[in-house]
């Protein structure tokens, strides 16, 4: 096979012409093979060239994914094989970049879990759970997440209960708590938790009593009158989660 042109590109590349195919090679190619002295090649050495050169091609556009923003060995595995590598491809092009401390998982965990903690209002279970999604080891999980003091997540949940209180117009205590449980849940915080915490608030159902029977008795006292009108409104204020003490 004659190599016929040369051509420097962009970045560390090549543009070479060889019988009548132009290729686009990395300069360690370039090198390892001392192209630029050769006028040609043999088929063998082109085909291990061309499979060197995707492995090089893996490898640098990782570097650039990971240049970005910090990511998990799955996540790069995945990332590679979209961008045409095979797993086999993958997994040796995450050797070398782990080889050359570009990948350091333990890093990427502690990472992760601080910036989740700062950043998020997930809980333990939700931060448990995208990790493993990321492909990062359960043992390892558990034993970053153990070394956390319970107070921050504690701390967490105080806040959220006290923004939901603080914002409650319109829903009786019993649907407010039931709600603060059910998103706490889903935000990834144990239950026994939350409800630990949100017995030590009182929420006034006052206000909330107040603005539900204005709207209710509004839209009802066009069709209805005296005590069917009044039962109407009990009703639907019960449906609602108000006491019948309240009520």
């Amino acid at each position: 096979m004659k190599i016929k042109k040369y051509k420097k590109d962009k970045s560390n590349k090549y543009k070479v012409l060889i019988d009548d195919e132009e290729i686009v090679l990395y300069d360690d190619i370039i090198i390892k093979y001392s192209l630029l002295m050769k006028s040609e090649i043999d088929v063998s050495t082109y085909n291990e060239m061309i499979k060197e050169n995707s492995l090089l091609l893996g490898y640098y556009e990782a570097i650039k994914y990971i240049t970005k923003k910090m990511r998990s060995k799955k996540e790069i595995e995945e990332y590679l094989i979209k961008k045409g590598l095979n797993s086999k491809e993958a997994k040796e092009t995450i050797k070398k970049l782990e080889d050359n401390k570009f990948i350091n998982e333990d890093i990427y965990l502690k990472a992760y879990i601080n910036d989740q903690i700062n950043l998020t209002n997930n809980g333990v279970n939700k931060i448990k759970k995208n990790l493993l999604k990321l492909g990062l080891d359960n043992n390892k999980i558990d034993d970053y997440l153990s070394k956390i003091d319970e107070c921050i997540f504690l701390d967490k949940i105080d806040k959220y209960i006290e923004k939901r209180i603080k914002f409650n117009k319109n829903t009786s205590s019993y649907m407010l708590k039931n709600k603060i449980i059910i998103d706490l849940v889903n935000l990834g915080f144990n239950k026994e938790d939350i409800i630990s915490e949100l017995n030590k608030f009182e929420i006034d159902d006052k206000d909330a009593y107040n603005h539900e029977y204005e709207k209710i008795k509004k839209s009802l006292e066009k069709k209805y009158s005296g005590d069917e009108l009044k039962f109407k409104i009990r009703e639907k204020l019960y449906k609602k989660g108000f006491r019948y003490n309240e009520i």
